[in-house]
């Protein structure tokens, strides 16, 4: 059996604690989303691994861009190896910028909250500080802020309740303190919260196992099914009837899944809107808005890129976010802050046909990014600087209390 982490009264912070420097998720990023070439500097850490098979750096740095090619067994393989040899790196900012500690986990990109995108060209020192139930703190490095990034799944849930008891006792500020407000981030506790609620729709998630879904035929068609655990559409699709479901479980392999009632929210158009929208201190900034002609709408395959009215419509919408969306739904955002109740988190949302906020998922580990073209997205540039200064403010203020 796993010994849990110490507590509180064992913590302590050693200056000659050094993170390791590595290159960081936003350099690979912005290279595979801009160009899909990683540049001479791909060689140059193979070439590392190949002379010093202990560069835990290079490691590092390698199953980032082995994930992003989706290799995630060769990824795993590469970060694990990492970890052996070291469990704190850093993405350096400036010499005397604030160093924001992040408590992280070993896993994909939806592990853990994509920070090194938010903090992109800042001066913050990003310090990653991988924990894991069975692993004892070591000294942790000196730092301003800390900021829980683990985020919600099942398969980190023992290991954020694990952290509770040291983090009502950290020697410095905390952001995410309140881990039992990730953990009730999972879709099925999300939808509960909000079933009565008159001003936000978050549609019912129920958790079910394969045996059950071959067993019951009688679901009020459509229904939407996902794999749990599953991001960014994967294993995401629509049921029409009982033929489909069958269909479906063929083609998957899981064995549990969750299962939802599909809420048909096209605009008058025949459009399908969905909005992200980040939550720093309570306050709502948009981080992008897209347009598509399918209900399972995701930005980079919606077209923006392609079709300059759905550019146009997300112009108006980020224009007009603090004037028209932000005080349409205040009640509905007053809401989700009020219960959450972390410092950051996200959500991804659209409006129902009666004019009410329809929420699909909250969580802390949305890509928040200002990797779009500026030329093609001018719109974007000061709407993301305003959102990437409130959360660098968040810091600075926490630092300071």
């Amino acid at each position: 059996m796993s010994e849990p982490l110490p507590q509180s009264s064992q913590l302590s912070i050693e200056p000659s604690v050094k993170p390791i420097p590595i290159i960081g998720n936003a350099y690979w990023f912005r290279a595979d989303y801009t160009t899909g070439d990683y540049g001479p500097v791909l060689g140059t850490l193979i070439a590392r691994v190949q002379t010093n098979p202990d560069d835990a750096a290079a490691l590092m740095d390698l199953a980032s861009v082995l994930r992003l090619k989706r290799k995630n067994e060769e990824a795993d393989t590469f970060q694990h190896k990492a970890l052996s040899l070291c469990t704190t790196y850093i993405r350096e900012g400036a010499p005397d910028g604030l160093k924001l500690l992040a408590i992280v986990t070993a896993g994909d990109f939806m592990a853990n909250t994509p920070l090194d995108l938010l903090i992109e060209g800042s001066p913050v020192n990003l310090i990653d500080y991988y924990v894991a139930v069975e692993r004892d703190l070591t000294p942790l490095p000196e730092h301003d802020v800390l900021i829980v990034a683990i985020a919600e799944s099942d398969l980190n849930r023992a290991l954020l309740e694990h952290l509770q008891p040291l983090l009502e006792r950290w020697p410095r500020p905390v952001l995410n303190r309140h881990v039992q407000g990730i953990i009730a981030l999972s879709r099925d506790t999300i939808a509960d919260a909000f079933a009565s609620s008159s001003v936000i729709v978050c549609p019912s998630a129920t958790r079910i196992s394969r045996d059950d879904l071959e067993h019951q035929r009688d679901h009020p068609w459509p229904v939407i099914i996902r794999p749990i655990g599953s991001h960014a559409g994967q294993g995401l699709e629509k049921i029409d009837d009982a033929d489909a479901l069958v269909n479906y479980l063929a083609r998957h392999a899981d064995e549990h899944f969750f299962l939802s009632p599909f809420i048909d929210y096209a605009d008058e158009d025949g459009r399908f809107s969905k909005y992200r929208i980040a939550f720093i201190k309570g306050h709502a900034y948009i981080a992008h808005m897209a347009v598509s002609d399918h209900w399972m709408v995701h930005y980079v395959s919606a077209g923006m890129m392609v079709d300059a009215f759905r550019r146009d419509r997300e112009a108006a919408a980020m224009a007009s976010f603090d004037e028209k969306f932000a005080k349409k739904y205040a009640n509905a955002f007053d809401e989700l802050v009020a219960h959450i109740g972390l410092d950051y988190f996200c959500i991804d949302c659209a409006e129902t046909r009666d004019g009410r906020l329809l929420l699909f998922e909250a969580d802390t580990a949305m890509v928040v990014h200002t990797l779009d073209d500026p030329i093609m997205f001018p719109y974007k540039v000061p709407v993301m600087k305003k959102l990437k200064e409130a959360f660098q403010t968040l810091l600075n203020e926490t630092a300071r209390s």
